[in-house]
């Protein structure tokens, strides 16, 4: 098989069915490609509207459509539509994690296949997201760290010039680069990537798997891209419901933290992750003050610091 599609639905049947259509035209001009269609324990309707869409609009030859008995999460949810076909007859050269909150523009999904056929050395590949009007979201990354919690934190903003080298989402370019990690809304991952490492880490609930898994793979010898000549329509937040654009103070859920916790002791050890526990809360406490000092408001979720605290491995230890 050329090419292995997965779409993990959680609440967003609607969503979901656009991202299909978005994507029929361009796999059938591929060929020998398939959708695995996770749906996450959906609480609502979601699995009799997928079925509805996936009947009415001829779908089946192409649309393996799996509800799962229990929500686990997006490792879990995606492993589940990955592994049937790595052990099939004829497991897939490319695997591509596509959200149900994306629309895959016109070529999307053939410019990560050309940059994966030209380049054996790209392990992991990621697209341009961005907004329906066209405008660039932040889609390639590095790998968060000691300094770059003190940026996030923003208490040092006037010596932000200096963290700029360790800022984890840098400004959007143009070109095809190197990274460290890429977004899973849209990542294409060659088949040897997972022969050698695996799958997703389904110790992470939602947030930090696509970061540790890139890092797993960067230091397997793979090469990570972005790859801006695919653009894919991203609706933030609409599968999570966490990260929206239109709420940015809304609580953030327990598993941000946990997972957060997770990614750093299992890659850097419990010491480091206290150091960059300590580094995000001083910095945040410093912008507070300077905030109220200014009386500028704030712009973080509600109870970001409490919450860290709570979760930090000072309180909580490992994940």
């Amino acid at each position: 098989m050329k090419l292995l599609v997965v779409i993990l639905n959680y609440r967003t049947p609607t969503l979901a069915i656009d991202c299909l259509r978005s994507i029929e035209p361009q796999l059938r001009a591929i060929g020998d490609c398939q959708v695995s269609l996770i749906d996450g324990h959906s609480p609502d309707d979601s699995v009799a509207q997928l079925q509805a869409a996936i009947d009415s609009n001829g779908w089946g030859s192409w649309v393996d459509f799996r509800p799962l008995p229990v929500n686990r999460g997006f490792a879990y949810g995606n492993n589940h539509g990955i592994t049937p076909y790595l052990a099939g007859p004829r497991p897939p050269e490319f695997v591509l994690l596509l959200n149900p909150d994306t629309v895959a523009r016109d070529g999307a999904i053939a410019a990560l296949l050309s940059h994966m056929a030209a380049n054996p050395d790209t392990g992991i590949a990621g697209s341009r997201l961005e907004d329906p009007d066209g405008t660039p979201q932040r889609s390639a990354f590095r790998f968060p760290g000691v300094a770059s919690e003190i940026d996030y934190g923003r208490g040092l903003a006037p010596f932000s010039r200096l963290l700029r080298r360790w800022q984890v989402a840098p400004p959007v370019v143009d070109e095809t680069l190197d990274v460290d990690w890429v977004a899973g809304a849209s990542m294409m991952v060659r088949r040897e990537v997972f022969d050698l490492i695996g799958l997703l880490d389904e110790q992470y609930f939602l947030y930090y798997e696509e970061v540790d898994f890139c890092l797993r793979a960067q230091r397997a010898g793979f090469v990570c891209r972005y790859v801006p000549a695919s653009h894919v329509v991203h609706l933030v937040g609409q599968a999570s419901g966490v990260t929206g654009k239109s709420d940015t103070t809304r609580r953030r859920p327990a598993y941000w933290f946990e997972s957060r916790r997770r990614y750093y002791t299992k890659n850097h050890g419990v010491l480091y992750t206290a150091v960059a526990d300590i580094a995000f809360a001083v910095s945040l406490g410093l912008y507070r003050i300077r905030r109220a000092i200014l009386r500028s408001p704030d712009t973080f979720p509600a109870y970001l610091w409490r919450d860290h605290l709570r979760h930090s491995v000072l309180l909580r230890g490992r994940a």
